[in-house]
């Protein structure tokens, strides 16, 4: 089991707390990034450096990922693509993707883009909380407790 990372806009503290439960786990945290990131020396903690496209690092962290596998991601078809392939997908808020949401959230995505492209403000998300932090951290431990129920139906 490894746990894959969308690292191009995922927040720093996130990061962090990953890093920590790399070192404390044993457990492969890979961070996938258009970008070069710092990461902290240790043999469970790896950057991966794609080149600049649309979706270059999800796909490549389609192409990595495996049955059982953890994927950090709040990219929406991303999750989808990482549950279809029966790995978890945990959003950097500390909220669940799965087979039985995943859906609601792909026709979100499609109403809010059509919104904004007929000219209508919606806005963005709330900016990101201590206790959006507070909710990752919690969830990432208890996954990595227990290593996860079934694929797909956290």
């Amino acid at each position: 089991m490894q746990v894959l990372v969308d690292a191009d806009a995922c927040p720093v503290v996130v990061k962090d707390i990953l890093f920590r439960a790399a070192r404390r786990t044993k457990v492969c945290v890979t961070l996938v990034a258009n970008q070069y990131l710092r990461t902290p020396p240790s043999p469970f903690i790896k950057a991966l450096q794609v080149p600049a496209g649309f979706d270059a690092a999800d796909n490549r962290i389609v192409e990595l990922v495996e049955p059982g596998d953890l994927v950090v991601t709040a990219d929406i078809p991303l999750a989808a693509a990482a549950l279809d392939k029966a790995a978890y997908v945990l959003d950097p808020r500390g909220n669940w993707f799965s087979r039985e949401n995943i859906q609601e959230y792909l026709t979100m995505r499609d109403v809010m883009d059509q919104l904004r492209g007929s000219g209508v403000a919606t806005g963005g998300p709330t900016a990101y909380a201590p206790s959006d932090s507070k909710a990752f951290a919690a969830q990432l431990d208890r996954f990595l407790a227990r290593r996860g129920p079934a694929p797909g139906g956290v």
